[in-house]
């Protein structure tokens, strides 16, 4: 019996990624742990630690690249959120909330 071989190199030993959730299950997930008080709180926190903090002109690359990072991740939870509470607030729309 003849077997595939797996990949090239370093390839060989990287284990296919597993199947992710479908994105509407994961938004949901992120509204409802985003809901209440404490939510609310921890949201507020992102924002100003990471979507309001500012570098100044002396910044160098390394650090606007990690900001900038930083600031994606933060966008992205809120737009799961987002997406999670449209999806909630109506179920029946849920095809017309994909991208």
């Amino acid at each position: 019996m003849h077997l595939e071989p797996k990949g090239e190199g370093w390839d060989a030993l990287v284990d296919p990624p597993a199947p992710a959730e479908p994105l509407d299950t994961v938004a949901r997930a992120f509204a409802l742990c985003f809901r209440d008080g404490a939510g609310a709180t921890v949201l507020e926190h992102l924002r100003k630690l990471f979507l309001e903090r500012r570098v100044g002109p002396s910044a160098s690359d390394a650090e606007l690249r990690h900001v900038e990072g930083q600031r994606s991740v933060v966008a992205h939870i809120l737009a799961l959120i987002e997406r999670g509470r449209r999806g909630a607030a109506h179920p029946s729309n849920e095809r017309r909330n994909l991208p």
